[in-house]
């Protein structure tokens, strides 16, 4: 980036049209300094190359007196560096991985399936965020801690699926090891993120209790409720028929979930299909914005030596030339 530190100078240049109009002017107009009786013997005679190209002498006193005004205003070549001052989040989801979540109510399979493509787009989006991943049932476990490796996070979150823990849904048990994960976290703000389709049946930490936990800890809880409204299409192995569908009257403590999202100032949701799904979490991602601060540095180097000497140059070979035969009569 080019700057001028003393850019008035540059309105010297509008002289430049004046003294160009000012010499085609006067050689239209000029007489020889010398008189002849007659032209006669002159006549078929060539002028020199001297001659023809003597208007040279012209334009490099123009070019260099372009360069010295340049130099004049003193151009500077600027270099920015910019410093980035990142607040992050930490977040951590914590992600029902009970039977329930089995129901094929939403496209293009099972509530589970769809839930980690929502959160892996999720994942995609951070930043500058640290997020991790807890999968429950039964019991909970932490499958990825807050981490800037969204990488790693997402490799952990495709090879999570079903079945992999005893059956139940341990919502406090979930939140309380969140909450665990988040507890000497420094960030300025802390996020969890419960997904979940059922009713708390399983654990020894009641949801609501690790809600004031996470209160008192500074820990804001979004909760997403999932699944269709009423009955909703569960796989069953029947050991006759094989696979088989059976549909289920769906259940979801939708009462806990908005009382544990209010007492931690978060927002209670209910996704009843992939698109609701997604649009929740870029709710959320808006929400939970990180604060970027950019601070521009810009060094200034001067370069008006790049136009001063050339035009010292220029100004030599006029000089010279003037001395030559460009201003003889040949």
């Amino acid at each position: 980036m080019l700057h001028f530190a003393n850019p008035e100078f540059l309105l010297l240049l509008l002289i430049l049209p004046l003294l160009i109009w000012k010499h085609i002017h006067r050689g239209r107009r000029g007489q020889g300094s010398l008189r002849f009786a007659s032209t006669l013997a002159l006549e078929g005679i060539r002028p020199s190359w001297t001659i023809r190209i003597n208007h040279s002498l012209f334009a490099i006193q123009i070019m260099a007196l372009a360069l010295a005004v340049t130099a004049l205003a003193r151009p500077q070549k600027g270099t920015q560096a910019e410093e980035m001052l990142a607040e992050g989040i930490d977040i951590v989801i914590a992600l029902d991985a009970s039977g329930s979540m089995a129901a094929e109510d939403f496209e293009p399979r099972n509530r589970f399936h769809v839930a980690k493509l929502v959160v892996n787009k999720f994942v995609e989006g951070l930043q500058h965020d640290r997020a991790g991943l807890v999968v429950f049932a039964a019991k909970a476990i932490t499958r990825c801690p807050p981490t800037l490796d969204y990488g790693a996070l997402q490799q952990v979150l495709a090879g999570t699926d079903l079945g992999l823990i005893e059956d139940g849904t341990a919502i406090g048990n979930a939140l309380a090891t969140c909450l665990n994960r988040l507890r000497e976290s420094r960030a300025k703000s802390k996020v969890i993120i419960l997904v979940t389709d059922g009713v708390n049946n399983r654990g020894e930490i009641q949801p609501l209790d690790a809600a004031g936990i996470a209160k008192t800890l500074g820990v804001k809880i979004y909760t997403i409720g999932v699944g269709s409204s009423g009955m909703a299409r569960f796989p069953v192995n029947d050991p006759v028929y094989g696979k088989i569908y059976a549909d289920l009257e769906v259940e979801i403590d939708e009462a806990s979930l908005k009382q544990i999202a209010d007492i931690t100032g978060g927002i209670y949701y209910r996704a009843t299909d992939r698109p609701s799904l997604n649009r929740i979490f870029e709710d959320i991602g808006r929400l939970e914005k990180t604060k970027i601060q950019v601070k521009t540095y810009t060094h200034y180097n001067e370069r008006f030596s790049d136009f001063l000497m050339p035009a010292l140059v220029l100004v030599f070979v006029g000089t010279i030339a003037g001395f030559t035969r460009f201003m003889k009569i040949p």
